[in-house]
């Protein structure tokens, strides 16, 4: 009995100790694995037809959907990214070498100060806070540039390896998560639900981040109907640039509201920067919980905090790990009270 008792409390030890060492030794391709692990359970059902289309081919099916995912996904978001930090940086320099010009003191004395004299405001503090409000953008994006590469030191090597992760996991995925219920002490139930609450909530967060992309657009775009500035480009940009972190529709509508100020249109520069701050940057957390809530099963004030979580700590991805991460813990939790709700009722 106490050999017994040893033999178990030794490969209990041994098991602890080796999950530890892979943890340890996965640790800095974990986004990479997990982002993969989302884009393979968003497009299986899309796999599983192609699959028949190929009569059970899992190699060439794999092959099929990883270049289909890469070309219509993964290659877009990734140039798109590029290029708007890219014309950030020309944007700033642009801003700067107009804002310092030998005009621009008169221009400013024109058009802004004679209407805020009031505020005790001068030229060159006009000027510090227009260059300085172009810098933080440019830096935003050049921040937002580094995220998409999802903690990973090199941008080629992570591509890689999602897409390397990708393919596996579409052509073995399913053996793979039977040997994981295999493994794991709970039901097969439990592992069932836990599984499908990460398909759920992958899917869910995804489509409401382009919903929620739409929506931004639109609210931008009406900002800028409200002030009479022509809106229908950069409401497409502001709903394409609401899906990127530490960057958002802010590009359009800051510098935007700062010129309006700039060349006199207090109102309107006045009203775009209240409307952008207030509707445009806070209604895609919102709308964005309210779509989640009903698959992740959790309160909207915790999918917003778990958003923004999600965010500071993986960057891009953060969008769908934070609302992913904290409905698997209310689903474990959730088992957790269907196996012990008598010990705790007590």
């Amino acid at each position: 009995m106490q050999k017994h008792f040893l033999s178990r409390a030794f490969l209990i030890l041994l098991i602890i100790s080796v999950f530890y060492a892979v943890c340890r030794i996965f640790a800095p391709f974990f986004i990479d694995l997990l982002a993969a692990t989302i884009l393979v359970t968003i497009f299986y059902k899309p796999y599983e037809k192609l699959l028949k289309l190929f009569r059970g081919k899992k190699n060439i099916a794999s092959f099929v959907m990883v270049f289909l995912i890469v070309l219509l996904v993964i290659i877009p978001l990734a140039n798109f990214l590029v290029y708007t930090a890219q014309r950030s940086v020309e944007a700033y320099e642009s801003t700067k070498v107009y804002v310092e010009g030998k005009d621009i003191g008169q221009t400013l004395e024109n058009h802004l100060l004679d209407k805020i004299n009031y505020l005790g405001l001068s030229s060159e503090t006009v000027k510090d806070a227009l260059l300085g409000s172009a810098k933080q953008i440019k830096d935003g994006l050049t921040v937002g540039a580094g995220n998409l590469i999802v903690g990973t030191t090199n941008f080629i090597l992570s591509l890689f390896l999602i897409i390397l992760t990708m393919f596996f996991f579409f052509a073995d995925g399913k053996k793979m998560l039977e040997k994981l219920m295999y493994w794991t002490p709970l039901s097969n139930k439990y592992d069932k639900e836990i599984f499908k609450k990460f398909h759920d909530v992958s899917i869910s967060t995804m489509f409401a981040t382009f919903i929620t992309a739409v929506v931004q657009g639109f609210v931008g775009a009406l900002g800028f109907i409200i002030v009479g500035v022509p809106a229908f480009f950069p409401g497409i940009a502001m709903g394409f640039l609401s899906i990127l972190p530490y960057i958002g529709s802010a590009f359009v509508w800051v510098p935007t509201g700062i010129y309006l100020l700039f060349i006199g249109k207090i109102w309107q520069g006045v009203f775009l920067l209240v409307w952008g701050g207030v509707a445009v940057s806070n209604i895609d957390n919102l709308l964005r919980a309210y779509i989640i809530k009903n698959k992740a099963e959790v309160h909207p004030i915790f999918i917003i905090f778990s958003i923004l979580g999600g965010i500071s700590l993986f960057g891009f991805w953060g969008v769908i790990f934070g609302p992913l991460i904290i409905s698997i813990a209310v689903t474990i939790l959730h088992i957790y009270e269907m196996e012990y709700g008598q010990v705790l009722e007590k």
